[in-house]
C-alpha cells in the first residue's frame, strides 16, 4: 500500500520531479483560468492530495474568487489539510473519487484536474475516466491531467482517447526520459448529462 502522505512530502523539495510536475500543472491551471468567460466558474479535483496544485493558483489568480467547487481526496489527513488552506468558495470531500457518487453533483465542471491518477490506475480504468470526461466537463471547459512515462508509455493512448472524447489538447509538457507529463486540453464535443452513479477507476497500489 502506497504512502501517499509520504509522497505528497516530496512536493516540499523544489528540485524534485515531483515540485517540477507540480509548477507545471499550476502553470496549466493559470491558462486556463485566463482563457476562461466571465462570470462563476466550477472546478471539480479528483485525488486533490491537499489541493497543492490549485489552491495556490487560486489565491494568486484574478478569477480566483470567480472559483466554486469541489476536491475529492480519500487519505483523511490529505483531505484535512486541503480543507486548512482552501477558500470557503471550495469544498473538499473525504471520499473515494474512483466512483462519481462523490461528485455527481458537483458536475459539469469548467476545471477539471485528473492530476495523480493515472500512474496508479489499469489502462482500462483510464480509457474509462477520459470517455466520461464529456460528463464531468462543461463545454468549452478545461481538463488536466498527469501521467508518468515509463514504460509501456501510455501517454499517446491517452492522448488519443481524449481526442476521441472530443478534447482538443492545448499542452502536453513531458520531462526529460521517461519521467512525468502533464497534459491540458479543451472540451469541444457537447457535455453531457452523467449516467448514473459508476466507477471510474480503482488504485492498482
Amino acid at each position: 500500500m502506497a504512502d501517499w502522505r509520504s509522497w505528497h512530502a516530496e512536493y516540499d523539495d523544489a528540485a524534485s520531479p515531483m515540485a517540477q510536475r507540480l509548477a507545471a500543472v499550476q502553470q496549466q491551471i493559470a491558462l486556463a483560468l485566463d482563457r476562461a468567460g466571465p462570470g462563476p466558474l466550477r472546478l471539480l479535483s479528483l485525488c486533490a492530495g491537499q489541493g497543492r496544485d490549485v489552491l495556490p493558483v487560486l489565491a494568486g489568480h484574478p478569477r480566483g474568487g470567480d472559483v466554486r467547487g469541489r476536491l475529492v481526496e480519500l487519505d483523511p489527513e490529505l483531505a484535512a489539510a486541503a480543507r486548512a488552506a482552501a477558500p470557503p468558495s471550495i469544498e473538499v470531500v473525504t471520499a473515494d473519487a474512483g466512483t462519481t457518487e462523490a461528485y455527481d453533483d458537483a458536475a459539469p465542471a469548467d476545471l477539471l484536474l485528473l492530476c495523480g491518477i493515472f500512474g496508479n490506475v489499469p489502462d482500462g480504468d483510464i480509457e474509462r475516466t477520459v470517455a466520461a470526461v464529456p460528463s464531468l466537463l462543461a463545454h468549452g471547459g478545461t481538463v488536466i491531467w498527469t501521467r508518468h512515462r515509463r514504460a509501456p508509455d501510455a501517454t499517446s493512448r491517452i492522448r488519443a482517447w481524449f481526442a476521441a472524447s472530443g478534447v482538443a489538447e492545448t499542452a502536453f509538457l513531458a520531462a526529460p526520459g521517461e519521467g512525468w507529463s502533464v497534459g491540458a486540453g479543451v472540451l469541444r464535443a457537447p457535455s453531457r448529462r452523467p449516467n448514473g452513479t459508476r466507477r471510474l477507476f480503482t488504485f492498482a497500489r
